[in-house]
């Protein structure tokens, strides 16, 4: 807990040790390092080679690729010649999922093996299967006697290693004595860690990779824990959310992931996991790491005054705060905010010059005039913030109003219509609203708490105007934890960035961490002045998100990205989720355009968890916590899942989404559209 607690309130980069790969140094304050990873045949050298060539050229550092047999793993030979009589000497890592001999082969050839501890000895049945100590020792020596030929390959050669543990594929022995836990993770790769050790072999990196961004943090900031009480050093870690998705869900839950532990100083190097062609991986991973190149915090204010400063971090074990576990912080509720209720979303239209009923079409209640009703969306904000009167037409009836105290004592319906104060306004009102309150509080303004404690019916909205801001907004949720401030936590996040993925990255990182950790009520994204103007321009110009008009564009990209935050942090679900693996070269059908049509036919279940994996190595393992799978069994075949289990064998590809369709229906879970 003390090597956390710092990081948690202040940003200061995670010491690693250095490990070489090839020309490359990571780990130890060296830059963070980004990478992907091919999705052709490996047998396929050109195709192969031609692929890593645009990696590296939109920014590949280090280039990884399926090697699951013999054959393969003898063809890394042939495609790193290829590359190096081109030019190019990026470093190439083999992804090792069951085979230590093809390991063996490709660590005399490319610079990096990857492992994966679940399943390099281990078997991986989904059988519950009871140990004893002996036995569970005896395991342990089979392991060592299976993977120490293969660290001696790499210490003759030079070559690095990547121990990569995923949640979705922990073997039967681990599952049976911990579960499908972090810490289960943790002692995956440990085991594995603590024979390197033994056998002086030090060149590792290590990654924890799961499609659920809870577990993922848990597991890397619970192995870095155990790593510094057992050996005093942390080893380099890899970071990414496995199988993400696509679009901007995938970059949305792989920034929130990613993001919550590089905002804590750690990570050595990234790969975001997009159901998408690897190149298009790249600028997301460029986007995450630039925010913390150089001293990106470099001038961030501090109050000197406070407890908080970063030269005394708070006490969180004091407060009661655990960053191994997510728990729900405790609020007492406020209207529909706080307590029990799901987070809500407030959308920020305060920025259109007038707003109508056709207004609110971009956060999600769609006026039919012929009928006088409202159709209301799953992702419809919950409030609106306006600095206008009230409006002249009647609100769908789910949708309420934050405005100004002007604004709110001349509004008829107090029942719609609620008042937003900065604190010290708030503290000396004559009058303030008898259901509900909004009041607004910079994170590093303690000078108010005292006040606000003892007041009633009020929101908190937390923002902060530092350059670290999760670090500010985090400290002072934690400093409130621990006074047993109850209030309701609304977060606002402003974005400064350029383009929507620089949004994207922006809003869930410095939001999505808070929620992880167990906190918030609400949440509220907004643009500045002239990024919001940049943002709508580009929707005329014709960029990635296009629409008829620019009205409206931003409002409805933050409204559909707050939701997306809230579903990837599993605090709101509103939508289907598709936990997507990025296709690699065991891929058995082209998994982009299988995603898109199952997407097409099931997006309105929500709720579902679909999982769509390209083959038996990323199918019920990693498939992880989904409630259906559609699995790559061989060429043209699929196996249909219900979480783990087989439901239907080698369906062919041409029918295998209708008989999915039938596998949903047959379980009830199945809408019609």
């Amino acid at each position: 807990m003390e090597l956390y607690a710092a990081a948690l309130t202040s940003y200061k980069r995670l010491l690693t040790k250095e490990v070489k790969i090839g020309d490359l140094l990571l780990g130890n304050n060296h830059p963070i390092r980004v990478q992907t990873m091919t999705t052709t045949d490996t047998m396929d050298t050109l195709g192969t080679v031609e692929q890593s060539i645009r990696c590296i050229e939109a920014g590949a550092e280090l280039v990884r690729i399926t090697a699951p047999s013999k054959k393969e793993a003898e063809n890394l030979l042939n495609i790193k010649n290829e590359l190096h009589k081109r030019g190019y000497n990026t470093p190439l890592v083999a992804d090792i999922h069951f085979t230590p001999n093809a390991a063996e082969i490709a660590a005399r050839i490319v610079e990096k093996v990857r492992v994966n501890p679940g399943n390099y000895v281990d078997k991986k049945k989904f059988e519950q299967i009871e140990y004893t100590d002996a036995e569970y020792a005896e395991e342990i020596e089979r392991i060592r006697d299976r993977f120490t030929p293969l660290l001696k390959v790499c210490k003759e050669y030079g070559t690095a290693m990547r121990i990569g543990t995923n949640h979705g594929s922990l073997s039967d022995r681990i599952m049976s004595r911990y579960g499908d836990t972090p810490m289960g993770m943790v002692e995956s790769a440990m085991e594995f860690l603590r024979i390197a050790r033994d056998e002086n072999y030090h060149q590792i990196v290590l990654s924890m990779k799961a499609s659920n961004p809870i577990v993922m943090v848990q597991a890397y900031r619970l192995l870095i824990k155990t790593m510094d009480d057992e050996f005093g050093e942390i080893y380099p870690l890899h970071l990414g959310v496995t199988e993400a998705g696509d679009g901007e869900d995938g970059r949305i839950k792989s920034a929130i992931g990613i993001g919550t532990l590089m905002e804590d100083g750690i990570g050595d190097t990234i790969r975001v996991s997009l159901t998408e062609d690897p190149e298009l991986e790249i600028p997301v991973c460029r986007d995450i790491v630039k925010r913390y190149e150089g001293d990106p915090f470099t001038g961030l204010q501090v109050d000197k005054a406070s407890s908080l400063s970063t030269d005394q971090p708070i006490n969180v074990s004091a407060a009661g705060y655990n960053p191994f576990q997510s728990q729900k912080n405790k609020t007492v509720p406020v209207g529909n905010i706080g307590g029990e209720h799901v987070p809500v979303v407030v959308a920020d239209l305060s920025k259109l010059e007038i707003i109508t009923p056709a207004s609110l079409k971009a956060i999600g209640y769609t006026y039919d005039a012929d009928n006088d009703k409202w159709h209301i969306a799953d992702a419809a904000a919950d409030y609106i913030y306006t600095a206008k009167p009230e409006l002249d037409f009647p609100l769908p009836g789910t949708l309420k109003v934050i405005t100004t105290p002007e604004y709110w004592a001349a509004a008829g319906d107090k029942t719609k219509y609620f008042p937003i104060y900065e604190a010290a306004a708030f503290i000396s009102a004559a009058q303030t609203g008898a259901v509900m309150n909004f009041v607004m509080l910079d994170a590093g303004d303690r000078e108010y708490l005292d006040a606000l404690a003892g007041k009633k019916d009020i929101v908190l909205c937390l923002s902060s105007s530092r350059k670290n801001a999760l670090q500010s907004v985090r400290r002072m949720c934690i400093e409130l934890q621990e006074r047993n401030i109850q209030h309701p936590l609304l977060f606002i996040t402003d974005s400064n960035w350029s383009t929507a993925d620089e949004h994207l990255i922006h809003f869930a990182t410095e939001t999505g961490a808070l929620f992880l950790d167990g906190y918030g009520n609400g949440i509220c994204l907004g643009m500045s002045p002239q990024a919001y103007t940049a943002f709508n321009d580009a929707q005329l110009s014709g960029r990635r998100y296009t629409s008829a008009t620019a009205a409206g564009a931003a409002e409805q990209f933050m409204n559909n990205t707050a939701f997306s935050i809230l579903q990837a942090t599993r605090t709101r679900i509103s939508k289907t989720e598709y936990i997507s693996c990025p296709s690699c070269g065991r891929t058995l059908f082209d998994l982009q355009e299988t995603t898109t049509k199952i997407r097409s036919v099931t997006n309105h279940l929500k709720g579902v968890k679909i999982a769509i994996m390209g083959c038996i190595v990323n199918g019920p393992g990693e498939m992880a916590d989904a409630d259906f799978g559609y699995v790559g069994s061989g060429p043209g075949k699929i196996t249909l899942y219900k979480g783990k289990e087989v439901v239907k064998r080698n369906v062919n590809s041409d029918i295998a989404v209708e008989e999915l369709i039938n596998l949903l229906k047959e379980n009830e879970v199945w809408i019609e559209p």
